[in-house]
């Protein structure tokens, strides 16, 4: 599998536009799987959208009527695709997005207007 730093060096322009390598396309394919499931696309947002940048898994946790166990599984996923970094405090975790994956999936995504015929 390709590492999405490997896959940051081979991508990409948007669908629309031209296939996308097949190096690129494995990690990145790994990226939208993570996504794909509700509560880690709940995190995810939660992530990104934090005030400070960053927020601690004891803010996630009360979000959800989920276990802590399954948070703690659902935000590794999103850590082993590149999404998210996580940095140990004591006790608690503090998650901050990786905005370069995420401008890559969205460039990917990207469509521009339709060329007049």
């Amino acid at each position: 599998m390709v590492s999405p730093a490997e896959a940051s060096a081979a991508c990409c322009a948007p669908l629309a536009q031209q296939p996308i390598p097949a190096p690129a396309a494995g990690a990145l394919a790994q990226a939208f799987k993570a996504l794909g499931d509700p509560i880690r696309l709940q995190l995810m947002s939660m992530i990104a959208s934090a005030p400070d940048g960053e927020i601690c898994v004891c803010d996630l946790t009360p979000a959800f009527t989920i276990s802590g166990t399954t948070i703690s599984h659902h935000l590794k996923v999103l850590r082993e695709a590149g999404l998210i970094d996580g940095e140990r405090r004591a006790s608690w975790v503090y998650y901050r997005a990786r905005p370069e994956l995420m401008r890559q999936l969205s460039a990917l995504l990207a469509v521009g207007e339709p060329v007049p015929a």
